[in-house]
């Protein structure tokens, strides 16, 4: 049983089609219809569901917005994804929609979520893998080829772009350095001026609050000293001092207390206080006995914030900055004898450049030893399409200079036929040739995919007869195990689908409509008819289609 992803499509008012409900089935189905009718629109419309590029021109004419929606079974890539977003998502299904209204706005949503268009991108690399009908020239670019060899390799690119740029960044360092080397020199020779000076003074955070107030004190000790007599007198020495007016108090209210009880309380604590204030008039004793006028320490701390403020003002900054101010000067000078020291920088390029060439190197060997077996079966598939004798091959050139890419350019080579010299595919001049290079490359690759879809968007152009016939055969063997999906305009193709979509368009009063219809065996029979003799089907073209649908 082929693997079922792309379930139902719904479209809405998008470009030419009015309303569109559309069920899916497993293996491989046709698209198919008359010149203009429409036959991508389906595509078109999954790759705007799936993160595609808006714009209102998707909008039918005359209406308000465009809605596409698009139901998938969830596969287990798809799970582990849907939990970055809901942790408890455990759906069976996945629901895409998005809309775009006349004023450009597009809006996202994943079931009921509302989803960037870079997520709706994400999860649809996991759900379809499209080729479309111009594949061709992509074979012309050469990341094209090498994210071909790397997909088809299973090669891992991951830490090879961040080496290279880390590589990059180091040697654009180096040359700012050697370009900058006589200006820094001279911003660092000033620097270590300005640093050794203040390295003299070496200022710390609390030194100059420190140095005020130590100096506000000397200054002033005969006037601090004086206050301290004063308050000592007033304390316990005078006659009439606080003690003694204290212990006067208190005996008054002794005398008393036998007549009214609240005074012995009030006694208490009367002598309570004049304990405290004999305690404190103690403290001032001993501050009075240890301080003394200090000249040679003042002299010092005048010194001292002198030093502290010239500094200041010839650096430009608030005393109290000057450490901070310090400290920031180092800093820069540290940095400038980094971005100067050549040597270490020079040394820091060859470490990156070598850890860069060690990865690149593990990466090219991988190109090349799976390089010769993509190259056989493009070319088994090639055969299958009327290249009789031709033959596909990859070839590497070293860069002379490396890329975050790798070391190699990558570069695909094709014969046509038996004798032919393998050449670039970009000197091809066949078109037929490209296309069926294109479709060789398209399914081989495409069984590498981890989509359970594939869709195929007329890539058989500018190829006719038999070789039609082995392309959908081949299209039907991808379909027994994967869901696919093509559009296509020849009738071998077609017939060898398991089912067949027809897409037709009609005049109506509001204009031009899009109809997309499931074909049941009669109406494929026409329809095949149709495509092998144009618009008059005959009873011979008929005749032959139900051949080949038997076939």
């Amino acid at each position: 049983m082929p693997t079922m992803s792309l379930m139902r499509i719904a479209l809405k008012d998008f470009v030419i089609v009015k309303q569109l409900e559309l069920d899916l089935t497993p293996g491989f189905t046709a698209l198919t219809g008359e010149t203009g009718a429409g036959k991508s629109i389906l595509i078109d419309a999954l790759q705007l569901a799936l993160g595609g590029r808006s714009d209102t021109s998707l909008i039918r004419l005359g209406q308000a917005k465009a809605e596409v929606t698009a139901e998938f079974s969830v596969t287990s890539a798809v799970s582990t994804w849907l939990k970055t977003i809901d942790s408890d998502s455990d759906e069976t299904t996945v629901l895409i929609r998005r809309t775009v209204d006349a004023q450009g706005r597009s809006r996202g949503w994943i079931n009921s979520t509302p989803a960037t268009a870079a997520q709706l991108k994400e999860i649809g690399s996991l759900l379809l893998d499209i080729h479309g009908q111009h594949a061709w020239q992509g074979l012309m670019r050469p990341e094209t080829t090498r994210e071909l060899i790397d997909e088809y390799g299973a090669i891992d690119t991951g830490v090879l772009g961040p080496l290279w740029q880390i590589w990059k960044q180091a040697k654009e360092a180096l040359q700012q350095a050697k370009n900058r080397s006589a200006s820094i020199k001279t911003e660092r020779e000033h620097l270590e001026w300005q640093v050794s000076e203040l390295e003299k003074l070496r200022p710390n955070e609390s030194e100059w609050a420190q140095l005020q107030e130590e100096h506000a004190r000397l200054a002033n000790v005969n006037f601090l000293l004086e206050g301290a007599q004063a308050a000592s007198d007033l304390l316990t020495e005078a006659d009439d001092s606080v003690v003694s007016l204290l212990n006067k108090a208190s005996q008054q209210l002794a005398q008393r207390s036998h007549l009214e009880p609240q005074f012995l309380a009030m006694t208490h604590a009367l002598e309570q206080a004049s304990v405290l204030i004999e305690e404190t008039a103690r403290d001032i004793h001993t501050y009075s006995r240890h301080t003394e006028a200090d000249p040679e320490r003042l002299s010092e701390i005048d010194t001292r914030m002198g030093n502290w403020i010239s500094l200041s003002k010839r650096h430009r900054c608030a005393p109290d900055q000057l450490p901070q101010h310090w400290t920031a000067l180092q800093s820069r000078l540290n940095e400038l004898s980094e971005a100067g020291d050549l040597q270490a920088l020079e040394k820091r390029v060859r470490l990156c450049e070598e850890a860069y060439r060690k990865s690149a190197q593990e990466v090219s060997l991988a190109r090349r030893a799976c390089a010769p077996k993509l190259a056989a079966e493009i070319t088994t598939v090639m055969q299958k399409l009327g290249m009789k004798g031709g033959s596909f091959d990859v070839k590497f050139t070293a860069l002379d200079n490396p890329q975050s890419s790798g070391l190699d350019a990558v570069e695909f080579l094709v014969a046509g036929h038996a004798g032919a010299d393998l050449r670039p595919v970009a000197k091809v001049a066949s078109g037929g040739e490209l296309s069926r290079i294109a479709l060789a490359i398209a399914v081989t690759t495409s069984q590498l995919s981890g989509s359970p879809t594939l869709i195929f968007d007329e890539v058989d152009s500018g190829i006719g007869g038999a070789v039609a016939h082995v392309v959908g055969k081949l299209m039907a063997e991808l379909g027994k195990h994967r869901q696919v999906l093509a559009v296509t305009h020849l009738a071998q193709v077609a017939s060898c689908a398991d089912h067949h979509i027809k897409v037709a368009k009609h005049q109506e009063s509001e204009g031009v409509i899009s109809q997309v219809t499931v074909l049941d065996h009669k109406e494929r029979e026409r329809e095949i008819a149709r495509m092998l003799g144009g618009v008059n089907i005959t009873t011979a073209s008929l005749l032959h289609a139900k051949e080949m649908l038997a076939s």
